[in-house]
């Protein structure tokens, strides 16, 4: 076991220690992960250091949802939704020189008010949400808060009541595909009396349960033509099999299970302590375990087997979301540096060109690497990995001027 090595604010402790192989691990894969903790109000960073893992802690107010890939990240916050773009060459430049292989800068942010976003998810050409709140699926646009684009057929009215807490969002070929929902329930906060075994599974564009009696589910992942979601309820990663309207436990976890990514043949999953209130008494869990954990656990999914885990102590209590970078090892996200951000621009090609080259540090397309394992040990997969779902941006040029 290794302590992590934070950078973060000296306010909290922000503790953490992990098994030896998680820097290996993500060292191997080429990666690192992204973290929301709406309890601490941090976005946490996982990067490899060496022998240790390194987290990374940046500020946001109540982060929840995060949708992230190699050129852009998105963030729903307590009444915003913050979208930052890759800009490696401002990475370039950052201390220590030569360690920081992107830099995620705010590009946007866009007011929604308080409408308690959960997962976020790109499609072919905009941002999905779920609007837990309004009991809906939002998209945005310029001119409103957000835009309803689907509900729950059983809901029967655009109001804000959490009606039945509507939270995961699953996307295939980069369309919303699959849901998940605490209840079936159409009255404000209904969902809380049935929570221990009335959460379902949706189909959107069928807008059809496809499972019943599940324990708080969050998280649903389609991956490697099999979808995956959290029974949060008993700590539990499953599959569900759609065509006889059940899950398949593939492995229990000593915490809440909230937040799901993969790579490769692993999967990366979040897990919180769960305070003992009234939202999360008498759940499955609760009753199984008298002292839970908050971290990362590494789950090879053809074994249901724990390869590796990261246990936060003291200030972190519960994750929401946990998302891979992929091909990214040590990354940078600004929340805000106003020295930083007023002397980076991302520019278009055409207008980039007539930049005196003293002034500019021109970036390499920013491109998405085919998933690949670099490792012999018999933990991993040797065999060719599925591209993680989701349609990639190409990458933008930038330069940075330093005063």
């Amino acid at each position: 076991m290794s302590q992590s090595s934070p950078t973060a604010s000296k306010d909290e402790p922000l503790r953490s220690v992990h098994t030896n192989n998680f820097p290996q691990i993500l060292t191997q894969l080429g990666i690192s992960l992204v973290i929301s903790t709406y309890q601490a109000g941090k976005l946490i960073v996982l990067r490899a250091d060496d022998n240790v893992i390194n987290t990374h802690f940046r500020i946001f107010p109540k982060p929840m949802g995060l949708a992230a890939d190699t050129g852009r990240l998105a963030i729903g916050t307590a009444h915003q939704v913050w979208e930052l773009r890759n800009v490696p060459a401002v990475a370039h430049k950052l201390e220590p020189v030569g360690k920081h292989d992107a830099c995620y800068l705010p590009r946007n942010s866009h007011i929604t008010a308080d409408i308690d976003i959960h997962d976020l998810a790109w499609g072919k050409q905009e941002l999905w949400f779920v609007n837990t709140r309004f009991s809906c699926l939002c998209t945005l646009d310029f001119d409103h808060s957000f835009v309803p684009r689907w509900r729950p057929n059983f809901i029967t009215a655009l109001t804000p009541e959490d009606r039945c807490h509507l939270n995961g969002l699953s996307m295939v070929n980069a369309e919303p595909k699959y849901v998940t929902a605490l209840g079936e329930t159409d009255s404000i906060r209904g969902w809380r009396e049935h929570k221990a075994h009335g959460g379902v599974l949706m189909d959107i564009e069928t807008n059809q349960v496809l499972v019943r009696g599940l324990s708080m589910p969050h998280s649903p992942r389609w991956y490697n033509d099999r979808l995956w979601v959290l029974e949060s309820g008993n700590g539990s990663l499953a599959t569900a099999d759609l065509a006889s309207g059940k899950i398949e436990t593939v492995t229990q976890l000593p915490g809440f299970t909230r937040g799901l990514d993969f790579w490769g043949n692993l999967a990366f999953v979040g897990l919180s302590q769960v305070r003992e209130t009234a939202i999360f008494s008498g759940i499955p869990l609760t009753q199984r375990l008298e002292e839970r954990i908050c971290g990362v656990w590494v789950i090879n999914i053809e074994t249901g087997q724990t390869v590796a885990f990261l246990k936060f102590e003291d200030a972190v209590q519960e994750i929401f979301a946990v998302e891979v970078l992929p091909g990214i090892r040590f990354p940078e996200i600004i929340d805000w540096d106003e020295k930083l951000i007023a002397s980076s621009y991302v520019l278009p090609d055409e207008a980039l060109a007539d930049v005196p080259e003293a002034q500019k540090q021109l970036t390499k397309p920013i491109s998405t690497p085919q998933q690949q394992l670099i490792s012999d040990s018999s933990e991993f997969s040797t065999n060719p990995l599925p591209k993680k779902s989701g349609k990639r941006r190409k990458g933008k040029r930038g330069f940075d001027i330093s005063s």
